[in-house]
């Protein structure tokens, strides 16, 4: 559930910390006040659109803190997802600075991208408001509603769908690819003939263009590579006079004729040996070395060509050899399927032909289960309406066989409503007004609760275009859906109010210079003072205590009354 939010610096918020309990936490306040402020701040929190106008005035950075704490396998699978660490008290604390320039997210003390934060806001909180009651407009919305009622099965026969639906587009599109008439597959089958066979022919070997790179480099700088290897053996053979061979061996004889007066001097002359080792084995090696060091002009113009063919392949084929023979695999793969082709595009065509069979044995599948879906939550749904005051209501979800598969299957799904006796059911937006909108959503909400894995709702606007009776009916069902998932609810109806389990107030104060907007929590004779309010009283009197007292009591009963039955 989400604990509490923290604004710092945002329009007319100075600085406000806002606590959150369990069940329904009411959301009151003069018109004006910033109720929608609040809700603003919390989609700024999840990646909302920023302006720097929000800022308040004279301030050069805002701050919104989202702290939730949330134990849902599904919201741990997600961090996990994401690569962050989870909290073991189940703490997940979203937070954005925010700044002209730039906004920086963080997901528990870690910076993230707006990207991270939305799907991990997709798993902690919901949020309608007018705009999402319009949603249900659409049909598209509709399926979405179907398929979350239908549950995992309906998930995994989804996931078939759309595996299937990908499968057919790559085959059609290599089908059409792979279509040609006779002189495109003739001028096809010329080119690859000609390209496999200037690859076959060079007859190549994986890495000898680098082999080949490196001895041409050694006989292009060959004669300055003898030379340098011939000065080196003549200063360090005993062969030439003043090498450093010889001296060497003329300062080892004259150590020699004295070591036997002193140990230490046995050492130098053991030392002195031992380089006059090394040294005659360097110039065995380099002797050797020089004598297989030959320059061929015949072998070196052969090596020469080799390398300029290797790179012409490599110019047209692939930057290395590897690639070139690649190439050439391809090419020869191709020259066999167009050797065949009628035969190669019937398999293909055939392929084609079962991948469509399996998609719609998949749309079947899923069909099915939207069908026996449907029938249940209409009957629900349509309880959830009555109890929402409708006086009479037929709610349909219609499944029909669209034109073609998609990948959401071959359904269309629309919701039909009728409010009035004697009416045929029809889509929502030609029957349903903004205020019965609403109550189609809580209705929604309603028999869905506890299904959605989500820890929060919120609600803004959903009393928009009710009052009275109605206004009670809705109450109880925001009491119902708060009973299974924490529920905040701004509202301007004191029947709604009522049903509060944490009431909070949102206030604007202003001075000669400064308005501030805080959000604080009401005591019960301070919230029975706000539902005066409510009720449209201007002063605090007694009568108007008193019709709050009322009206908080029948709020309570049909708590208890909703929790008697849940019991039962």
């Amino acid at each position: 559930m989400l604990q509490s939010l923290h604004v710092k610096n945002l329009a007319l918020m100075e600085e406000t910390e806002v606590e959150f309990g369990e069940g329904l936490n009411i959301l009151t306040g003069e018109t004006g006040a910033g109720k929608s402020l609040l809700i603003g701040s919390v989609n700024l929190a999840l990646g909302g659109r920023f302006d720097k106008e929000m800022l308040r005035k004279g301030a050069e950075s805002g701050l919104v803190e989202l702290v939730f704490i949330s134990h849902r396998p599904k919201v741990l699978e997600k961090l996990a997802e994401l690569e962050l660490e989870a909290q073991e008290d189940g703490t997940v604390i979203i937070s954005r600075k925010l700044q002209p320039a730039k906004s920086t997210f963080k997901i528990n003390g870690e910076t993230v991208t707006a990207r991270q934060v939305k799907e991990l806001a997709e798993v902690l909180i919901d949020i309608h408001g007018q705009h999402e009651h319009q949603s249900l407009l659409k049909k598209q919305k509709h399926m979405e509603i179907l398929d979350g009622y239908c549950g995992e099965k309906a998930q995994k026969a989804l996931q078939e769908v759309e595996a299937c639906y990908r499968e057919c587009g790559r085959l059609r599109r290599l089908l059409e690819q792979e279509t040609m008439d006779e002189e495109k597959k003739a001028k096809e089958q010329a080119l690859a003939q000609f390209e496999w066979q200037e690859i076959e022919a060079a007859r190549l070997v994986a890495g000898e263009d680098e082999e080949l790179e490196t001895r041409y480099r050694l006989m292009v700088n060959g004669r300055k590579i003898k030379e340098n290897l011939s000065e080196s053996y003549r200063y360090t053979s005993g062969d030439f006079e003043g090498g450093a061979g010889g001296a060497l061996s003329r300062a080892l004889r004259a150590l020699g004729n004295v070591s036997a007066y002193d140990g230490r001097l046995g050492e130098l002359e053991e030392q002195l040996s031992e380089i006059d080792s090394l040294l005659a084995d360097y110039n065995r090696e380099l002797s050797e070395y020089m004598d297989g060091f030959e320059f061929d002009e015949e072998d070196f113009a052969a090596m020469e060509e080799r390398l300029n063919t290797l790179n012409h392949l490599k110019g047209k084929y692939g930057n290395t050899i590897e690639e070139v023979i690649r190439h050439g695999q391809e090419r020869a793969a191709l020259l066999e399927k167009l050797s065949d082709y009628e035969a190669y595009m019937g398999k293909l065509e055939e392929e084609h032909k079962q991948a469509l069979d399996r998609l719609d044995v998949a749309c079947g599948k899923l069909s099915r289960l939207r069908e026996k879906g449907a029938a249940a939550l209409s009957k629900k749904l349509k309880q959830a309406l009555l109890q929402l005051n409708f006086l009479t209501v037929e709610f349909q979800i219609a499944v029909r066989p669209g034109q073609n598969a998609t990948a959401k299957g071959y359904d269309d799904v629309e919701f039909l409503l009728s409010t009035n006796p004697g009416e045929s059911v029809k889509p929502l937006g030609q029957v349903a007004s903004g205020g019965e909108l609403s109550r189609v959503m809580l209705a929604i909400k309603t028999v869905l609760a506890g299904q959605d894995e989500i820890d929060t709702l919120i609600f803004d606007e959903i009393d928009a275009g009710i009052s009275g009776r109605t206004a009670w009916k809705v109450s109880g069902q925001l009491d119902v859906v708060s009973r299974a998932t924490q529920v905040l609810c701004i509202t301007h109806l004191p029947q709604i109010a009522a049903m509060a389990d944490r009431h909070l107030v949102i206030e604007k104060s202003s001075t000669r210079d400064n308005t501030i907007t805080d959000v604080r929590s009401l005591g019960e004779e301070e919230s029975l003072g706000e539902l005066a309010r409510l009720l449209g009283s201007d002063a605090l009197t007694e009568a108007a205590l008193s019709n709050a007292r009322e009206m908080r009591l029948q709020a309570k009963r049909q708590k208890d009354s909703t929790a008697e039955s849940q019991d039962v």
